[in-house]
């Protein structure tokens, strides 16, 4: 029986749609690419779903990792596993197979998905900001405004309205008859620009501005701090770090997906549409995210990385270290 491989390409179609479609291509590069783009998925997903859960179980079975700042992490964490377990190995089916009778399912979940955790991953950001400006610019306030309570409504908040976006943008765009039977990348004019603005580029604006003050207010700190005691030096110390190092992680954020958000606002408004290959290029970049943010956890953040070890060698299921001291 003669093999078949299948292989993925991305045409634009009327209304500056851009369609996924799987045809049969029997070629040897062809075979290759597909083989290579399954091994470079499953490799990906394998380390988005070991780095945030190694996050995941560190933050729920360390009781000192207990922290409002950390409940956020542990959102955000819970947000790029789902893209490791749900979004990736959907794009690798819709990839390098052709299943007319489950497509057009797989595409609707896979962009319903795709937009709901994004959005949840940068509202969680953005929540962490603002824990971030009351940490650092109103710290005699920090423990009256932000706790455990108020904590919970932002996560709640934050994936409830990402999952409207996420469903909404997806009930809005092309059906798969419009697209040709294929899978659409961008959807309808309106209603990428709308999901653009709201999942992306405003939750940014906010977090820049945030982040702005705090680097202000953080810098004429800096310049007094000899005239704080020592424990309170230390104190706002520690929390100038953690404000950095999360910083750091909103600039990778920003970094991974901006490229990509700007071709969804210039691809349907404009003439002249961006190379396939490029914007295949910015939406891999933006899930590459998802394996970022434990990394930087782990060079950062000396507790992370003592949580991490006794995760990874087993320590934890030879006795209660719940209670360990990490920092």
């Amino acid at each position: 029986m003669e093999s078949k491989f299948f292989i993925y390409r991305i045409d634009v179609v009327e209304d500056k749609l851009l369609c996924n479609e799987s045809s049969n291509v029997p070629d040897i590069t062809a075979v290759t690419t597909s083989y290579l783009l399954c091994i470079f998925v499953g490799s990906l997903s394998v380390l988005i779903m070991c780095g945030n859960l190694l996050v995941i179980i560190s933050i729920i079975y360390f009781k000192q990792l207990h922290t409002p700042t950390n409940y956020l992490i542990l959102s955000l964490a819970v947000a790029d596993l789902l893209v490791g377990v749900v979004v990736l190995p959907f794009s690798m089916i819709l990839s390098v197979g052709s299943y007319w009778q489950l497509e057009d399912l797989l595409c609707k979940v896979r962009g319903s998905f795709d937009i709901f955790l994004c959005t949840s991953s940068i509202l969680n950001l953005c929540f962490i900001s603002v824990d971030r400006y009351y940490a650092v610019c109103q710290p005699l306030r920090y423990r009256i405004k932000i706790n455990v309570r108020v904590v919970v409504i932002m996560i709640l908040v934050s994936w409830t309205v990402s999952a409207v976006i996420g469903i909404g943008v997806t009930i809005l765009g092309p059906k798969q008859g419009q697209c040709n039977r294929r899978c659409a990348l961008f959807q309808t004019t309106s209603s990428t620009i709308m999901g653009a603005v709201f999942s992306f580029y405003l939750p940014a604006i906010i977090m820049f501005a945030i982040y702005l003050k705090i680097l202000m207010v953080a810098w004429r700190q800096a310049r007094s701090i000899q005239n704080t005691t020592k424990t309170g030096a230390t104190v706002s110390k520690m929390e100038r770090k953690a404000t950095k190092t999360l910083a750091i992680v909103m600039g990778g954020f920003l970094i991974c997906w901006t490229p990509f958000c700007l071709s969804m606002i210039i691809h349907p408004l404009s003439n002249d549409t961006i190379p396939v290959p490029v914007i295949e290029t910015f939406k891999w970049l933006g899930w590459s995210n998802s394996v970022l943010n434990p990394c930087l956890y782990a060079f950062f953040y000396s507790w992370f990385r003592s949580a991490f070890r006794m995760i990874i060698t087993g320590e934890i299921f030879h006795g209660d270290f719940s209670k360990s001291k990490l920092f």
